[in-house]
């Protein structure tokens, strides 16, 4: 699990400002259409996994979301962000965690994932999301996930991926997950170039 270790993940956000990584995007225009367009509303309890210094929960809580938690293995990812926020960063639950041994305390209505899952190569790993997802979700909850497409780089920040298309990322799902929705993007990198990203939305189980 070492692709994916927190001394990798500390460097990059040591070295780099927030909009000098690859996957940074001024406004995350796509995950608050999707939010809105799955009835994700305000008074849902949402989950950013690998959040680092991405601005979701800024235009989250711009939009009146109380309940918000950014979890990333990198702490000086979050220290970024917290600093971005002011006071407003004391309302916001800050989790420090790798995805491949995290534990939830709690579910949330909402699980939002634009960058963890592609650096999950091993199975192992993928089964440790999977035992996370199914304990944090709540009954009927929403799944957002985003991850390279097969026409998207094969590596990211050095590091190897694995490229889905919906029918791959939806088998890595539990079994009683249904996939509501897919969809592309193409992303537009701080320096130009483009990177094609595979979009899916779940609903978890009623219980």
């Amino acid at each position: 699990m070492d692709n994916i270790g927190p001394s990798h993940w500390q460097r990059v956000y040591a070295e780099k400002a927030s909009s000098e990584v690859s996957w940074f995007q001024s406004v995350p225009t796509l995950s608050l259409e999707a939010l809105e367009r799955f009835g994700a509303a305000p008074g849902s309890s949402v989950i950013d996994i690998g959040g680092g210094t991405s601005t979701l929960v800024d235009a989250l809580v711009d939009s009146g979301w109380e309940d918000i938690t950014v979890l990333d293995i990198a702490p000086s990812a979050l220290d970024q962000t917290r600093a971005r926020l002011g006071s407003v960063a004391d309302r916001i639950d800050w989790v420090v965690a790798d995805m491949t041994d995290w534990v939830p305390a709690r579910v949330y209505d909402v699980w939002h994932d634009r960058a963890v899952f592609h650096f999950l190569v091993q199975p192992d790993q993928r089964a440790a999301y999977r035992q996370a997802l199914l304990r944090g979700l709540t009954p009927n909850g929403l799944v957002l996930i985003a991850t390279f497409a097969p026409d998207g780089p094969e590596k990211c920040s050095g590091l190897p991926i694995i490229r889905y298309d919906s029918e791959k990322l939806a088998a890595e799902m539990p079994a009683s997950f249904e996939l509501l929705e897919t969809w592309r993007e193409t992303h537009i990198t701080p320096w130009g170039t483009s990177q094609a990203f595979c979009w899916c939305a779940f609903r978890g189980p009623a219980q």
